[in-house]
């Protein structure tokens, strides 16, 4: 599905499915072990090297080379989730318009190169193949130009396609109930044990928190939405995830909460592009540079995600590449 708008003005209009937020779910962030690279890089630029994922190409403000990598001259064609509470979600109150923190960022990338912005609303499985990264042993037409879709940086994904510098570093926390703040931030995950903790089936959150807490009962479900039905059910005792997926969980329930926490894992969030598309990417950087240094990725950050996962600031960019 795909709407167009114009530059600083999205309105993008989605059919009453998409507002069935419990059909959809979210998706879960799945971090390969990471492997070298074996692509062949893009004509001019050095080998994919991934000792570091955030690692990404230096930036440029040159609009002309940017926007010639655009698979349309005058638009950008940014995936994006449209069920992802705070970070890209079809808000029932204003039309169904498509915002968030990561809706934010298309905004700000389709202002700088001066075209429109078109919402194409994807899975997490079709990041890749919309990007034109093969898959399957099967090559994919590139129908996408950027990915904005919780996207984590990690050596195995740089050997299909490409990404920006880090926009937000997302981590692995646990939600629980708002009685059970206290001792949660007391005892941390020992507060757990022997409690029921929910995430999707065959995740790497789910593993993570056994290994880390192995005296948690383990309970999966579909999705995280299936989670939160659980949690509101009263059949588990809290929910563990990206810290960004747990914001929107945390926004649709006033009795859950995020609360003070160490990290799990980290899940470096990148915005996502083909690989042969560096000068798009250089200049998303520039984009993403501008935004920290004017107080833009704050504002956005505090809009979103501030309620519900505290204070935060924006991530440190590595170039290099």
């Amino acid at each position: 599905m795909t709407r167009a708008t114009k530059p600083r003005k999205l309105a993008t209009t989605l059919t009453a499915a998409l507002l069935l937020l419990g059909a959809c779910g979210y998706d879960e962030t799945v971090v390969p072990e990471p492997k070298a690279a074996e692509s062949t890089p893009a004509a001019g630029t050095k080998p994919v090297q991934c000792d570091n994922p955030t690692q990404s190409y230096a930036p440029s403000t040159d609009r002309g080379a940017a926007r010639a990598q655009l698979l349309n001259k005058d638009r950008l064609v940014v995936g994006v989730s449209a069920d992802t509470f705070q970070m890209g979600w079809a808000n029932p109150f204003k039309n169904s318009e498509i915002q968030g923190f990561d809706i934010d960022v298309a905004q700000a990338i389709a202002d700088a190169l001066d075209v429109d912005l078109q919402l194409r609303v994807i899975s997490a499985a079709e990041r890749p193949t919309l990007l034109g990264a093969p898959s399957d042993g099967k090559k994919h037409e590139q129908e996408i130009d950027l990915v904005a879709r919780n996207y984590t940086m990690n050596c195995t994904r740089w050997s299909q396609i490409g990404f920006s510098a880090v926009y937000y570093n997302a981590t692995q926390k646990v939600l629980v109930r708002e009685d059970d703040v206290d001792a949660f931030e007391t005892k941390g995950l020992k507060s757990l044990s022997g409690k029921r903790v929910c995430a999707p089936a065959g995740s790497t959150s789910i593993d993570n928190i056994k290994k880390i807490q192995p005296d948690v009962e383990t309970v999966p479900a579909a999705n995280h939405t299936g989670c939160l039905v659980k949690f509101q059910q009263g059949e588990v005792d809290a929910i563990t995830g990206d810290d960004t997926v747990l914001a929107g969980l945390a926004a649709q329930d006033p009795y859950a909460k995020v609360p003070e926490q160490e990290k799990l894992t980290d899940e470096p969030y990148g915005i996502g592009a083909n690989k042969d598309d560096v000068d798009l990417i250089r200049f998303v950087n520039s984009v993403l540079e501008e935004r920290r240094s004017n107080g833009d990725w704050q504002a956005s950050y505090n809009t979103w995600l501030k309620t519900y996962l505290g204070d935060a600031t924006p991530p440190t960019p590595q170039y290099g590449r």
